[in-house]
């Protein structure tokens, strides 16, 4: 009898030793994941979402809740189309090959023709608003907003780089309608080479097979929209799945002013700016050059508050409004940084050209005294062939 007991006793031990090590296993394996914080943030910023935009919490696997880290809710965008200068064409379009499929889906549901776009390429020098745009059209269209992030795609397990473009794809399903946006899209779906490293390709051929497979869907509204400075660079097979591409080019003078408007739309400024005549003065500037040249204008009259108090000539306690003046000042001690970037460029060029290239009169000797030089070697050369 005591012999059963003991060995009862035994297995019972046993039982609770292998459960407390099953556990201690399990929270060790667990607080070693290195997705641990970020599965963590994503399932507190999924529940955050679903309930802003008033839909189910809809059940993910932890690598939809790595990619639920970058959902942006429309609602938290402050771009909009009218924030936005210029461009009215491209607007218009946008509006109504993009916008209006995701808005209405009803009005092209009809047939194959009508469908919504599965990926939009917006393309054209730094600076032109591609990034504002993107945002824009996720306000507009009321769609989620995913900001594709590179380094949330990569891991340094085998096979999660593939697991998480699945992720990527499928959270947007069921969050749909809405917008993959991939900035800088050269970077991550640019030419395949033989010499790119395994895991990026895997990468690439995984997301093109994904994005095929939603294209069969008809009634899935979700969209890849991507933006580019350099779109020849993309590869081919991702050009095929960008049908529509709109170039975002530098503006001109009449945008310019439309944008030096936006940008100083409800800030502190004098009525009687022309802005027709600032812009006229900005040739080759960008929406984002415009942007940097009204924040240095405005600390103009902060300068002068500031010079002021030193000489004890305080006026007033605000700023006095921005005027046109503060504006030319800026544009006649500034340059755009691509514009000083190639004044520079082309002044180090001819630099390193002065100091290579000698002087005319300097080539003349230097050629003459080489010729001096062959005469000297050439004869004696001849002399040494006649000796015996």
């Amino acid at each position: 009898m005591g012999k059963q007991t003991t060995f009862t006793q035994e297995i019972i031990l046993y039982a609770i030793s292998a459960a407390v090590s099953c556990i201690v296993l399990f929270v060790g394996l667990k607080q070693l994941d290195p997705n641990r914080g970020a599965a963590k943030k994503a399932a507190d910023r999924k529940k955050e979402i679903a309930k802003k935009l008033g839909r189910p919490f809809v059940k993910t696997n932890p690598y939809e809740d790595i990619i639920a880290c970058d959902v942006i809710n429309p609602d938290d965008i402050d771009v909009s189309f009218d924030s936005i200068g210029g461009l009215d064409g491209v607007k218009q379009a946008l509006h109504e090959l993009v916008i209006l499929p995701l808005q209405r889906p009803n009005l092209f549901a009809h047939g194959k023709l009508l469908g919504p776009q599965k990926g939009v390429l917006l393309y054209g020098p730094p600076g032109t608003g591609k990034t504002l745009l993107a945002k824009a059209i996720a306000k507009e269209s009321g769609a989620v907003f995913i900001n594709v992030r590179i380094a949330n795609l990569m891991s340094k397990w085998f096979g999660d780089a593939q697991k998480l473009v699945t992720a990527l794809f499928t959270l947007a399903y069921k969050l749909q309608p809405a917008i993959i946006f991939i900035d800088e899209v050269d970077s991550f779906l640019g030419q395949r080479r033989s010499t790119e490293h395994e895991v990026l390709t895997n990468m690439k051929t995984e997301f093109m097979a994904l994005w095929d497979g939603f294209t069969t869907d008809q009634n899935a509204r979700v969209m890849v929209l991507a933006a580019t400075n350099r779109p020849w660079e993309l590869d081919d097979a991702i050009l095929r799945r960008l049908p529509q591409a709109f170039e975002v080019g530098m503006p001109d003078c009449k945008e310019r002013a439309k944008i030096l408007k936006v940008i100083l739309k409800g800030e502190n400024v004098e009525d009687n700016i022309d802005f027709d005549h600032i812009a006229s003065l900005c040739e080759g500037y960008s929406g984002s050059d415009l942007t940097e040249l009204c924040k240095q204008a405005a600390y103009a009259p902060i300068r002068e508050m500031l010079e002021q108090e030193k000489t004890g000539r305080i006026t007033s306690q605000i700023p006095r409004p921005l005027n046109q003046s503060d504006l030319e000042r800026i544009l006649s001690v500034s340059k755009s940084s691509k514009l000083a970037a190639s004044e520079y460029s082309s002044r180090r060029q001819t630099d390193l050209q002065g100091q290579s290239v000698p002087s005319s009169d300097q080539s003349e000797v230097t050629l003459a005294d080489f010729l001096k030089f062959i005469s000297l070697v050439g004869g004696t050369a001849g002399r040494r062939t006649q000796d015996p």
